[in-house]
């Protein structure tokens, strides 16, 4: 069994074809899933599926959402052994190994990823890092718009963010400047207030050769923050413009600052 949450809320068999799920049920897979293997109690589900509008017996309808599932899934569990969808006392826990789940995949992934980078592996983490970040398939949680589903985006987002960072200051580290400039690119374009992200661009599009384009994004973020919350960019990213300006050589390979932004 694969269930897929970064992206649209999706489950498939171990041969690959996608199980069809009514939208309700989806709701209740993606929120046992978020926590696989974890106890999750009913009202914590009635709150994350039916938080704004909830059935007038939401139990009994958490219970029809449950049997849904089950039978949608069971057909691959009973096959594997793999999946289980149990009732608790008070809950249910969606018996399935991690692995098994995109989000629990992506986190063990960057957790190695992160403890290689600090062993001295670069080029091991940075494997590791690229396998993570192929998990992802678009917005997570796509096609579930709750204010919990929206809440995880969140969290993911920026789980996500801090990937990408971690794998952009490696990159840098091993002098691969040109290799992380589209996800820096597609960075700045997420987040055009994030000081750390603007600041991994002007040092990568620096040693790129592309001193002109680097000085740009701190004058594009400048009249952005000035404009619209009245403010400047901070003491650090203002040292990084002087220090490009001055054509520091401290910012070539080897610089500590893609990791001290």
């Amino acid at each position: 069994m694969d269930i897929q949450l970064l992206g649209c809320v999706e489950a498939r068999t171990h041969s690959g074809d996608k199980l069809p799920l009514p939208h309700g049920t989806k709701l209740l897979l993606a929120a046992l899933a978020w926590t696989p293997g974890v106890f999750v109690a009913d009202e914590t589900l009635i709150e994350r599926v039916w938080q704004e509008r909830r059935p007038v017996r939401p139990r009994d309808a958490l219970y029809i959402q449950a049997t849904r599932l089950r039978k949608a899934l069971g057909a691959d569990g009973q096959r594997s052994g793999s999946f289980e969808l149990a009732r608790r006392r008070g809950g249910y826990v969606l018996a399935v190994d991690e692995r098994s789940v995109d989000t629990a995949r992506f986190r063990a992934l960057v957790r190695q990823a992160r403890h290689t980078a600090r062993a001295g592996e670069t080029d091991t983490a940075l494997g590791l890092y690229g396998r993570a970040l192929e998990l992802w398939h678009g917005e997570p949680l796509s096609d579930v718009r709750t204010p919990w589903a929206e809440s995880a985006r969140t969290a993911l987002r920026r789980e996500h963010r801090e990937a990408l960072i971690g794998s952009t200051e490696l990159y840098l580290r091993a002098g691969r400047h040109e290799e992380c400039l589209p996800q820096l690119h597609w960075l700045a374009e997420m987040h055009p207030f994030d000081e750390k992200v603007i600041g991994l661009l002007m040092v990568t599009l620096h040693r790129s050769g592309r001193q002109a384009d680097a000085l740009d994004c701190f004058q594009l973020l400048r009249l952005r923050m000035v404009d619209l919350l009245g403010c400047e960019p901070g003491p650090e990213l203002r040292s990084l413009q002087e220090r490009i300006l001055a054509r520091d050589p401290r910012l070539g390979l080897g610089s500590a600052y893609a990791t001290s932004v």
